[in-house]
């Protein structure tokens, strides 16, 4: 029985409050090739251009903020690369140490990024038979050191949702509120922060879930009403969304507020980050554009309905950005 508690509305706010003047107020953009490649107002919620460039920082500072004065352990984290960023960047303004927990094969740019903000990175082989968040765990207890989650920690679900916060208020103020809502998902912390939000401010607002087609875990759990795992040994270029199943926490706010789940292929995403480049000039990691792939590979019907969507991260690194750009454009 799930004892901790589900962050609401009033815990986003306050998780705003904490983020003014740190995290940015990213904007919404709007592309007419876009809209009329939809067939419907299309909403970009430019999470690339956050701190760390992606939308991790918001829940991590959430979170960090909040620990006790003097926490001499500091922080240790697990993650793929944002979170990493997240977590590093934010110990720093804190001035707390940190230590991350990551994948040896995750993006460079990821790994050099995370060092670059002061933390110590310790590796782990993702498809061997070590557990990152034992290890990460094992770590955090040997150093005194407080462990901060990707995804299920209600401090993180809602210092992530405060990009749903964004988009309702940014939305409104343009006459233009969203009956539709995309956002990538990989453990389902942002999503759930921002589902949150958004149903609270947004009545009938119908939140998707969007995976690769090989992680599809929350996809399948939505459909099942039960947390699903993915099966071993897949892979996806969507590093940032390889987590093997949902979050018990942002799975029960996720298959209580989400109107559903899509998924896309690689192939999709590369074409999506191509288009977001030659088209809306943003620059988007594989994870980040998958809400992005389903409006261009129609995997939604979304015509004559106002569309925000998330593309929550920009870092690539350059061989796989360059891999993905160099595609033939698809018409």
């Amino acid at each position: 029985m799930r004892s901790t508690p589900l962050p609401d509305l009033a815990a986003v706010e306050a998780a705003a409050a904490r983020l003014a003047g740190r995290a940015i107020e990213t904007p919404l953009l709007e592309s007419p090739d876009l809209d009329a490649r939809a067939g419907a107002r299309v909403l970009i919620k430019a999470e690339t251009l956050q701190r760390t460039g992606s939308f991790k920082f918001r829940g991590a500072f959430n979170k960090i903020s909040q620990l006790p004065r003097g926490a001499e352990g500091g922080v240790v984290a697990f993650s793929s690369g944002n979170h990493a960023q997240g977590v590093a960047a934010a110990a720093q303004m804190c001035g707390l140490p940190a230590a991350i927990v990551m994948p040896a094969d995750a993006p460079a740019i990821k790994i050099a990024n995370t060092k670059g903000y002061g933390a110590e990175v310790i590796f782990y082989d993702r498809f061997g038979t070590e557990d990152r968040e034992q290890l990460a765990m094992r770590t955090a207890a040997e150093r005194g050191a407080a462990l901060v989650k990707p995804f299920d920690d209600p401090d993180i679900i809602a210092g992530q949702g405060t990009i749903g916060l964004e988009i309702a208020r940014q939305s409104q103020a343009r006459d233009a509120t969203p009956a539709i809502v995309l956002a990538p998902c990989g453990g389902g912390g942002m999503i759930a922060g921002c589902a949150t939000a958004l149903t609270a401010l947004i009545p009938g607002v119908a939140i998707h879930a969007v995976e690769p087609a090989d992680f599809d875990d929350t996809v399948r759990s939505l459909a099942a009403h039960q947390r699903l795992r993915n099966p071993p040994g897949r892979t996806t270029i969507c590093d940032a969304l390889m987590g093997p199943t949902p979050g018990e926490l942002t799975f029960a706010i996720n298959d209580r507020l989400l109107a559903g789940g899509l998924t896309v292929t690689d192939r999709e995403v590369q074409s999506a980050m191509a288009y977001a480049f030659r088209v809306l000039k943003l620059v988007i990691e594989p994870g980040g554009a998958v809400a992005l792939a389903a409006i261009l590979a129609g995997k939604i019907d979304l015509r004559g309905r106002t569309t925000a969507i998330v593309c929550s991260g920009g870092n690539v690194d350059p061989t796989t950005f360059a891999a993905a750009i160099a595609l033939p454009e698809e018409t």
